[in-house]
């Protein structure tokens, strides 16, 4: 009778209704699809981030869209906050229950349900990760190109907006979901573009699809996604260059980008980065600041590409590139640039690490760059930089003890200094991780209080009760 138990210190339930609402839960989705352990509510009370561990008191695991809607009418009948679940692969404490209630875990509706070829798109369930969508895409000659490293739900990458080492070419979730089916707080079913629609454009009334895209589970629970997709390119070839300041790295992306050049991934990882991905993945990068490039395209269009790549890397003092062609040695190279996170870790084992996420306005990168780099050596800060410098997004992942509180608050001081440089250059706080629980004073520096009162109007009406995730984003 633990279970539930003050939730939202709204009203105290006696262990009659306790029971009731647990088999009312496993009237639906069956004794197997409910959970109290301890174990499971803890899996289910965390992410990747450095923020602590809030367990949900049940879990439920629905099977379908059906499901999902009668469980959150009881919910919503009992005032019983819902945390949607996908993979817990996300970076600002979005899935912890900090106000208790019902974790949502989606990873049983993992079907991809209509796949059209020949209108490049596909609709998916909440459960179906992005390498179990390419797994599935294989022999089509088609592809999703958006890439946060972690093999996360797509589902899940809609509600925080992720993106990734492609977004420069390809967009981010918001540029990429044509449709979403949301179930609301009192169980309603939405479909944010109309029900089966999946046209490549639209005009036709207020863009509700992108309101929940980047919502974190606050105004919903995201049942299925249609999603773009792309054809698999004629040729892909990797690159790494190493430059002589993070400056001149810096500038060399400004200035590709700038020539035009339809570069798919370009990658900065600073000197103490790359030591510890070639320490973590057993490389021999020079240790310099370093571009990871990657170029799409016919091989005739791939000539062009690189040769004003290389010119440009040359005019900044780039080393020559080294190449990567084939698929194997390139999923080498992208895999010690997604091994990042953990790269970073085993710098100090036992530490916890936070990944920063600004995003500026990419004729401000250089400077916000060198001046946190200057930043982080000042304060004896360890805080490797990776980013995908091509859209302006860098990140700092701040390896800390979380125990020692002199340096929890320095690293507070770092970040925070960080996200106002970033703002005071018409930049953002979150590029791609979302706001979750630590961003969100700075949510209402980023938009000021007029626009937070609008979504705070939206999330009202949505959800009135404030069940959905409360706590996140306002």
């Amino acid at each position: 009778t633990r279970l539930l138990t003050g939730l939202l210190g709204l009203q105290v339930y006696s262990s009659g209704i306790l029971e009731r609402v647990v088999a009312a839960f496993q009237s639906i989705s069956g004794d197997a699809g409910v959970s109290l352990g301890d174990t499971v509510r803890e899996q289910h009370g965390r992410d990747e981030s450095v923020h602590r561990c809030h367990p949900p008191d049940v879990v439920v695991f629905p099977r379908s869209v059906e499901e999902v809607s009668a469980l959150a009418k009881i919910c919503h009948h009992h005032r019983l906050p819902i945390i949607p679940f996908g993979t817990g692969t996300g970076l600002e404490g979005g899935v912890g229950a900090v106000r208790g209630g019902v974790c949502f875990s989606m990873r049983k509706m993992d079907q991809v349900l209509d796949l059209h070829q020949e209108d490049f798109d596909v609709t998916v369930e909440p459960g179906v990760t992005r390498k179990a969508l390419n797994s599935y895409l294989r022999d089509t000659g088609l592809w999703f190109p958006v890439d946060p490293g972690a093999d996360a739900s797509l589902c899940g990458m809609a509600a925080t907006s992720a993106s990734g080492t492609n977004a420069v070419r390809y967009g981010t979730m918001r540029e990429n979901v044509l449709n979403l089916e949301v179930v609301l707080a009192d169980g309603t079913v939405l479909h944010t573009a109309g029900r089966g629609r999946r046209s490549r454009k639209t005009s036709a009334g207020y863009n509700l699809t992108n309101l929940f895209v980047g919502s974190e589970g606050t105004l919903g629970v995201l049942t299925k996604a249609t999603l773009r997709l792309y054809g698999i390119p004629e040729t892909m070839v990797s690159a790494v260059c190493s430059f002589p300041s993070v400056q001149a790295a810096v500038d060399s992306t400004v200035q590709v980008l700038q020539a035009g050049v339809p570069i798919a991934r370009i990658e900065f990882l600073d000197d103490v980065m790359i030591d510890a991905c070639n320490r973590f993945n057993s490389l021999s990068y020079p240790v310099a600041p370093t571009l990871f490039l990657e170029f799409h395209g016919s091989t005739r269009s791939l000539e062009e590409q690189v040769a004003i790549t290389e010119e440009i890397a040359k005019d900044n003092g780039g080393s020559d590139f080294s190449w990567a062609q084939d698929e194997e040695s390139r999923g080498r190279l992208w895999k010690a640039r997604h091994d990042a996170w953990y790269a970073a870790l085993a710098l100090r084992p036992g530490c916890k690490a936070y990944a920063t996420d600004v995003c500026v306005p990419l004729s401000c990168l250089p400077e916000v760059v060198v001046a946190t780099k200057k930043d982080l050596i000042r304060n004896g800060l360890t805080g490797p930089i990776a980013g995908h410098v091509g859209d302006g997004n860098f990140h700092c992942i701040m390896v800390l003890d979380p125990n020692d509180q002199e340096e929890v608050g320095q690293v507070h001081q770092f970040t925070e200094r960080l996200a106002r440089r970033a703002l005071a250059m018409d930049g953002t706080c979150t590029g791609e991780h979302g706001v979750g629980l630590g961003k969100r004073v700075l949510l209402r520096e980023e938009v000021g209080p007029l626009a937070i009162e609008v979504m705070q109007g939206l999330k009202a009406t949505l959800d009135p009760k404030n069940l959905m995730n409360p706590g996140k984003v306002l």
